[in-house]
């Protein structure tokens, strides 16, 4: 059996929680076994009931219940564990043993479109652990503009 790693998992946690907060809705990842064996993870966004029954061109896929294996913070649905969503499926990825190829990116449509070693070539942000710096560590003490408080004229006052 073919299986992600840790780092994988924790990858394609991030995101998800990515996914859902650039699209604004949630954004599940779950984790499951192909016919293969091989593990695959797929992302879907849950439907309330007049898109799943309205959009004949998305693809349906149910996510969430007590066996799903959901990834990061699960869109911040706090009920995935007990309800199972019907979702919008975007994009999944599966492994492969094919040489020199660990991962097969499958769009909406079920087609296979991008063959890769590394993840992160299939992930749609960059996703790094690199502390940003702080706003202390951006201040320029030789900074000669005029943006300081002690610099600004008084608001006016209204009378």
């Amino acid at each position: 059996m073919l299986t992600f790693t840790e780092l994988e998992l924790e990858l394609l946690g991030k995101t998800a929680d990515a996914l859902s907060a650039y699209m604004g809705k949630p954004v599940l990842a779950e984790v499951d076994l192909s016919e293969d064996g091989f593990e695959w993870v797929m992302f879907g966004v849950p439907l309330d009931i007049n898109d799943a029954a309205e959009d004949e061109e998305i693809v349906h896929i149910q996510m969430g219940g007590p066996s799903a294996r959901l990834l990061g913070n699960a869109g911040g649905l706090d009920d995935w564990q007990q309800e199972v969503y019907a979702c919008e499926f975007l994009w999944g990825i599966q492994l492969t043993e094919q040489e020199n190829i660990r991962f097969i990116r499958i769009d909406y449509t079920g087609e296979e479109v991008q063959w890769a070693e590394t993840l992160e070539e299939m992930l749609p942000f960059a996703i790094n652990d690199e502390e940003l710096p702080s706003a202390e560590d951006n201040w320029d003490e030789d900074d000669d503009s005029d943006n300081g408080p002690e610099n600004n004229p008084p608001a006016p006052t209204l009378h």
